[in-house]
């Protein structure tokens, strides 16, 4: 009994953020030891990908976010197709809420930055770092605290996060991709056409879906550009209907075959690699200072603001529509978690202000974009804590009183 029940918690969403949070702490653990030295050499440590003439140098840390992170969003996106052809988002106004909700999500940070910065004098050079949502995280929370809550609450918070993520990567090809090889990119652009329009022909076995995701990813890693991008849409080339011979989904399949993958080696390397932040020679100027209060308020004021203003209005406007089955609050309680900024975050702070891993805006960078995550994170877990709560009560007064045998007889 107790083995099926551990073999059940590891399908859970809830184990898989276990594993991540436990990465996060163990990075944080390990970057403030004795052994941090060795830590971050080994995260700036390049190891070479050689395959005949096909060659790459890259980081420890790049090989996790551009090479393990790009199979994270290649199975964010088939999600996200399935919802859209066969589940909740097939509803144009249910697709509509959570990608009106993210262009919240970013004007709402954005412009109480922006009002900080003319306030208390927080560099306008760092806008941009509140924009993001680390989907990995948020997810990991919304299935400690998600539990009982529905479905569709985690589609919603699946397809805005995308959108606001792919929206971040866009705004850093505009801001800080100056260096970019646009050749490479256009020859990625045509390989997904190619094989869009093939794959609508005719059955392509697994092996070449596999070399066009790979040959997919190398030239995105060529262009200088982020690889989520380019995940995200060979997901959208990927067959969802059954093969004739074996009555397969070649989209549910990847799914299921890439989601262990995912939550039990992709996502705890990840957080490895991106939660380590030393605290070292941190005074108390430095965790008040405007950029920290800035990017903070922005996480966890903006987010919230932003994404759950959007998503009521567009349902006021009858252009979108709520997450089936999901209160008002519920929304609320997703808008909060979207506030987990953390890698994204942390990222675009690297490009907005340039320099050393321990200069004082790196430094304070950390503490802001740290500080609102877990406000943004504490907050979320309290609201649908709660959301939840009420729920299971207004469940259980719906389920209709189971008479005692005989009674209706003994009133006779």
């Amino acid at each position: 009994m107790a083995r099926r029940f551990t073999l059940d918690f590891l399908k859970t969403e809830a184990a898989s953020g276990s594993a991540l949070a436990l990465s996060a702490i163990a990075a944080v653990i390990v970057a403030n030891s004795p052994w941090s030295a060795d830590y971050f050499a080994w995260l700036k440590s390049y190891h070479v990908l050689q395959i005949g003439p096909i060659r790459l140098e890259e980081s420890i840390s790049d090989w996790i976010k551009e090479g393990l992170m790009a199979i994270f969003f290649l199975v964010v996106g088939l999600e996200i197709k399935y919802e859209i052809v066969r589940g909740e988002l097939s509803d144009p106004r249910k697709l509509a809420t959570p990608v009106l909700a993210a262009i919240g999500g970013m004007a709402g940070p954005a412009a109480v930055y922006l009002l900080l910065s003319g306030t208390i004098g927080a560099p306008h050079a760092g806008w941009p770092i509140p924009l993001a949502t680390d989907i990995a995280f948020a997810l990991a929370i919304f299935g400690f605290v998600g539990k009982g809550l529905p479905s569709s609450l985690r589609v919603f918070l699946l397809t805005l996060a995308i959108v606001d993520d792919l929206g971040a990567i866009a705004l850093i090809a505009v801001l800080f991709s100056e260096g970019a090889n646009w050749t490479p990119l256009f020859w990625a652009l045509g390989l997904l056409a190619a094989g869009g329009f093939v794959a609508h022909q005719m059955r392509i076995p697994t092996p070449f879906w596999v070399l066009g995701f790979g040959a997919v990813w190398y030239l995105t890693v060529l262009s200088g550009l982020s690889t989520s991008l380019t995940a995200v849409a060979f997901a959208m080339i990927v067959p969802i209907k059954a093969r004739k011979h074996d009555h397969q989904s070649p989209l549910k399949e990847a799914i299921h075959d890439l989601h262990p993958w995912n939550a039990y080696l992709v996502l705890p390397l990840f957080a490895f690699a991106k939660a380590g932040v030393s605290f070292a020679g941190l005074t108390m100027d430095q965790a008040f200072a405007p950029l920290v209060i800035a990017i903070a308020l922005g996480l966890f004021f903006g987010k919230q603001v932003g994404v759950f203003g959007m998503a009521w209005l567009a349902s006021a406007l009858k252009v979108g529509a709520r997450p089936t089955g999901a209160t008002w609050l519920q929304v609320y309680g997703i808008s909060l978690l979207c506030g987990v900024g953390f890698t994204m975050s942390l990222f675009i702070g690297v490009l907005a202000f340039p320099g050393a891993v321990d200069s004082p805006e790196q430094i304070e960078v950390k503490l802001g974009v740290i500080g609102g995550s877990i406000l943004s994170a504490i907050g979320a877990a309290v609201v649908l804590g709660v959301a939840g709560r009420r729920r299971e009560v207004d469940q259980a007064a719906k389920r209709p009183e189971v008479e005692p045998m005989g009674s209706s007889q003994g009133e006779n």
